[in-house]
C-alpha cells in the first residue's frame, strides 16, 4: 500500500523538521477559512471533504487556531480526521481574545491550550503557537505559562506569531521557539528580516496570507506573465516563489474550494528557473 506522498508526488519542495525533529512537507494547509473565519461553517460536510482530500494529497501540516470560528475550525478538523493518520501534524494557536485582541494572561493561555486539546482530541499538541504577544502582560509571564504547558507534556513545540526580530530574540531567551508565523507574501515582504533570522537559526517560518487574500491569484497581477509562460496559475507562482525563497518557509494557503486546494498542492511541483526568479525580482511588488 502506498502512502499519499508516494501516490501523488506533490511535494518536490521537500520537507522541514520543526524543532529539528518533526518532519513535515513544506506546503501545508491553513484552516482559518473552514468555518468562514467567524461562525459556524455553512457546509460542514464540504469542509470535512476538503480536509480529507488535503491529507490524501499528502498534506501533513494543518494550521488552525482557537480563534477560528471561534473553536469551530478545530472541531471540524477533529470530526473529519480523528483518529488522525500517522505523521499528520495539527498546529494550533491561542491567546487571542474577543474582537481579535491579544489576551496573554497565563490563565487564558492555559485555558486555550487545554480546550484545544479537548476539541482536537489530542493528548499533546505538536505545535502550539502564541497567536499574538499581549503588550499588557509581561512577556516573561506569557512565555512562562507556555513553557509550563510544554513541560507538562501538553505542548511539544512552541511557536510565535507576528513578531519582530527583537521580540523573537526575547522570546527565545524564555523558551525554545520552533516556528514563527508572520504575514509574508510576494506583495508584502515586510517580514523579510524576521525570515532571514529564522533561516539563520533553523526556525520554521509559516507565512500567513501567502496569496495576499487572493490578490496574487489575479490573472492581471504581477505574476501573470511568468504563470502564462509556465502553464501555471498566478497563485501557483506565488506559492512556488515562497517555497524557493528559503528552505525554512512553510506556506499554509487556505481555501474552501477543492479545485483551489489541488491547485495549491500542485504548486510544490513547480521549479522556478533563475530567469523566472530574476523576472519576478524585476517586478515592483505591490504594497
Amino acid at each position: 500500500m502506498t502512502s499519499p506522498a508516494e501516490e501523488k508526488p506533490a511535494h518536490a519542495s521537500g520537507t522541514f523538521a520543526i524543532g529539528g525533529e518533526l518532519s513535515v512537507h513544506r506546503l501545508g494547509f491553513g484552516a482559518m477559512r473552514l468555518p468562514g473565519v467567524w461562525g459556524e461553517a455553512e457546509n460542514p460536510q464540504a469542509a470535512g471533504e476538503l480536509l480529507r482530500e488535503a491529507v490524501r494529497l499528502g498534506v501533513d501540516l494543518i494550521d488552525t487556531a482557537q480563534a477560528y470560528g471561534p473553536e469551530i475550525s478545530e472541531r471540524l478538523i477533529s470530526e473529519a480526521l480523528h483518529p488522525y493518520p500517522e505523521g499528520l501534524v495539527i498546529a494550533t494557536k491561542g491567546g487571542l481574545g474577543n474582537g481579535s485582541h491579544p489576551d496573554g494572561r497565563p490563565e487564558r493561555l492555559r485555558a486555550d491550550c487545554e480546550s484545544s486539546l479537548r476539541r482536537l482530541r489530542l493528548d499533546t499538541i505538536e505545535l502550539w503557537q502564541l497567536h499574538r504577544i499581549d503588550p499588557t502582560v509581561p512577556l516573561e509571564e506569557q512565555l512562562g505559562a507556555i513553557r509550563e504547558l510544554r513541560d507538562e507534556g501538553k505542548i511539544r513545540f512552541v511557536g510565535v506569531s507576528e513578531v519582530s526580530v527583537d521580540e523573537l530574540r526575547r522570546a527565545r531567551e524564555l523558551v525554545e521557539i520552533a516556528t514563527v508565523q508572520n504575514r509574508f507574501n510576494y506583495a508584502n515582504q515586510s517580514a523579510d528580516e524576521v525570515l532571514r533570522t529564522c533561516e539563520a537559526e533553523g526556525i520554521g517560518f509559516m507565512p500567513w496570507h501567502p496569496l495576499a487574500k487572493g490578490d496574487l491569484a489575479d490573472s492581471r497581477g504581477p505574476l501573470a506573465a511568468v504563470a502564462a509562460r509556465l502553464g501555471a496559475t498566478p497563485a501557483q507562482i506565488a506559492l512556488a516563489w515562497q517555497l524557493q525563497r528559503s528552505a525554512v518557509v512553510l506556506p499554509i494557503p487556505g481555501t474552501g474550494s477543492l479545485e483551489h486546494l489541488r491547485e495549491n498542492v500542485d504548486a510544490a511541483l513547480l521549479e522556478l528557473s533563475p530567469a523566472d526568479l530574476r523576472e519576478l525580482g524585476a517586478v515592483v511588488p505591490r504594497s
